[in-house]
């Protein structure tokens, strides 16, 4: 991982600030990969919020994520994204957002501990910085220059009188004669291990294999500069499937994952568990009786911007009457529209919705049709059955059903 010794020193720093017990922002758990945290707002309510640190940081800032409802937590989040050089430093990541938190909130910012923060990260760079352990070593891809002349103006705002010495740690490192690499080798493989042996747990050794495959995929296309996607969308990707791999409902086979041509992109869900009080329960039974098939196949389909807006999903196979299916096989739900969406929900969680969805609006399988009929189902029909049920929800709002109709 890039700049791995200043990355512990950082994250050491914002856990000796923010520890479990301050009374605003809390750090839970911390790892070189991963940072969680409390932030606690009104009332005594915890927002729990999460950063993935990716192969690319500092060159890339964390990807920031939470699990609230919270639209004013969501924003501040949301505004991490778009850091570049300096501001992507995870001190500066957790000034700017305790910030934004506090004056969302109408909360005090706690700028005491703020300049601490800034007094811990003076004391700790400026004692370590010539150092040989502390530069990075030639793998890390270190290569960004991120003082704080290419800052995008928000360390301004916070602050902040620290420099991280880039600079100099890039001329250590032309300079070193290879132990510091060795060094620095060495502590990484220290750390590791743990941290993949935990991601692990839980899952069988087919999904393991994949997941390793899509890591090495994306190194791959990291190298070649065929990158697809964002890397905040990538990790919350991966993050996502292996909590899947993990999941008592996968692993009972009320679904199951495909990913097209190993993309995180693009997933094929087949979605087997309905509720069996239901006529679509009955139809699934019929279906595999008739076609040996018991599963509602959908697209899903994730922009690089995920999960900040919603994933596209559509039907793919059985044609199907009512429950809220359209045109093309798109799905008529709020939380599939940026206007209902929040980037808290898991994909896990938006396939069991579309489940009671289904259900909910009396979904029945046509057995009757024809190919023409099935062929209503494609991609860019569903495309524009979205964007017509979305103008005209922006238009007329949506209506809940009352809950004697399910």
């Amino acid at each position: 991982m890039a700049c791995f010794n200043t990355l512990k020193l950082e994250i050491r720093a914002v856990e000796k600030i923010f520890g479990k017990t301050h009374e605003r922002f809390r750090t839970i758990t911390s790892s070189v990969d991963e940072l969680i945290c409390h932030f606690i707002g009104n009332n005594g309510q915890k927002h729990e919020i999460t950063a993935n640190i990716t192969e690319t940081y500092p060159q890339a800032p964390p990807v920031w994520f939470t699990d609230t409802d919270d639209a004013m937590v969501t924003a501040a989040v949301q505004m991490l994204a778009n850091t570049t050089g300096h501001d992507n430093h995870v001190v500066v990541q957790v000034q700017t957002l305790v910030r934004e938190l506090c004056k969302s909130h109408y909360l005090p910012i706690p700028s005491a501990d703020l300049d601490r923060l800034n007094r811990e990260m003076n004391g700790d760079v400026s004692s370590t910085s010539q150092a040989p352990s502390n530069t990075c070593s030639s793998s890390s891809g270190c290569s960004s220059k991120s003082g704080s002349n290419t800052s995008n103006g928000s360390s301004d705002d916070n602050d902040m009188d620290y420099e991280f010495d880039d600079d100099e740690e890039e001329e250590e490192e032309q300079e070193g004669d290879g132990e510091d690499d060795d060094e620095d080798i060495h502590i990484d493989l220290e750390e590791e291990p743990p941290n993949k042996n935990k991601e692990k747990e839980g899952i069988d050794g087919e999904h393991i294999a994949t997941l390793e495959r899509l890591k090495a995929n994306q190194r791959q296309d990291y190298l070649q500069g065929t990158v697809t996607g964002s890397v905040q969308a990538s990790d919350r990707l991966m993050k996502e499937l292996r909590d899947i791999y993990r999941s008592d409902t996968f692993k009972r086979g009320i679904y199951s994952i495909e990913l097209v041509n190993d993309s995180l992109y693009e997933w094929n869900v087949r979605l087997k568990g309905v509720d069996k009080d239901s006529p679509l329960y009955a139809d699934l039974i019929t279906l595999k009786e008739r076609e040996g098939k018991d599963f509602i196949l959908l697209n899903v389909t994730f922009k690089e911007n995920y999960p900040f807006e919603p994933p596209f999903v559509r039907v793919v196979h059985p044609l199907m009457s009512g429950g809220y299916v359209l045109l093309g096989g798109a799905i008529c739900m709020e939380l599939l529209t940026k206007q209902g969406w929040s980037s808290a929900y898991t994909v896990e969680a938006v396939i069991m919705q579309i489940a009671a969805t289904f259900v909910k609006g009396k979904a029945r399988i046509q057995f009757g049709a024809n190919k023409v009929s099935q062929s209503q189902y494609s991609l860019a029909r569903a495309q524009q059955s979205y964007k017509s049920l979305v103008q005209i929800h922006e238009k007329n709002g949506w209506f809940t059903p009352p809950k004697a109709d399910g």
